[in-house]
């Protein structure tokens, strides 16, 4: 009697949960929300299995599992529509744990023109993905893979698992000034080689004197810069192995390898962070 108590509570707390927002809705409905203009759009992975366009693709090295997988998919340009892909600047891919990728339109419609190719996994519940190594759960429900990345040189932070919202958006330096460089600075000054790549590598995770949608780690902009605490060679060590330099039982960030962030881009990184804590 006691079990069937305990069960019919956990059902009641999980609908409540749900309801109030502690559980992403995605996580429990298998929602994608999609937001190009006028009212979001909300689709179940039923629906985009159903989908005459999904296919079967296969990921020779996929980020997340580091490994072939193997997934039921729809190709992403045809799920948001060249419509409004074709005014878009930026497509903000939203995960339920807070990660939040900002992804330029361009990098997407390059797949029409023999770039990378993005495709949205579905996870289909008859045949669940396995856990991502050192997590409890997969990469699902849904997951934004690319085929080819090298051919458009899609980053590693642009692959968003467990996917729950893409919405057209701003460039991020529109909607945050406060990331940008000085504007009399020469264009192919290391700090706005600096500037894309926190934009590309770090924003997903973290934000900027409070600019940026991440939740997962801390502001690096406030209320000091990460530059004011910390040394370069600090910065850099933490960027290549977390581990090496500080831990925390629930610390999440992975390292960047010098194929993920090479080494000029990680100085010019290192350069953008210092220009900042002068402003």
């Amino acid at each position: 009697e006691w079990t069937r108590m305990r069960l019919g509570l956990g059902r009641i707390f999980l609908l409540a949960a749900v309801i109030l927002g502690a559980v992403p809705a995605s996580a429990a409905e298998r929602v994608l929300t999609l937001s190009f203009g006028g009212e979001p759009r909300r689709v179940t992975a039923e629906e985009l299995l159903a989908r005459p366009d999904a296919a079967t693709i296969s990921i020779p090295n996929d980020l997340s599992y580091k490994r072939a997988m193997t997934y039921r998919a729809v190709p992403m340009l045809a799920v948001i529509g060249d419509a409004a892909l074709r005014d878009a600047d930026t497509i903000e891919a939203r995960a339920s744990d807070g990660f939040v990728s900002q992804i330029p339109a361009a990098l997407i419609r390059k797949a029409a023109e023999g770039g990378s190719v993005p495709w949205i996994a579905v996870e289909d519940p008859s045949a669940p993905w396995p856990s991502i190594k050192g997590q409890s759960h997969s990469a699902g429900p849904f997951y934004l893979v690319w085929e080819h990345p090298e051919r458009s040189s899609v980053g590693s932070e642009q692959w968003p698992f467990a996917l729950a919202a893409l919405t057209a958006v701003a460039h991020p330096l529109q909607r945050w000034p406060q990331l940008a460089v000085e504007e009399a600075l020469s264009q192919d000054a290391p700090e706005r080689r600096g500037q894309q790549s926190f934009i590309t590598n770090c924003m997903p995770c973290h934000r900027l004197k409070g600019a940026g949608e991440g939740e997962i780690g801390p502001d690096l902009g406030q209320p000091m810069n990460v530059a004011e605490y910390m040394t370069a060679a600090g910065i850099r060590a933490i960027v290549r192995d977390p581990k090496a330099v500080r831990t925390w039982p629930k610390q999440q960030m992975p390292g960047f390898t010098a194929e993920q962030i090479p080494d000029g881009e990680l100085d010019a990184l290192v350069a953008y962070l210092e220009h900042l804590a002068k402003r």
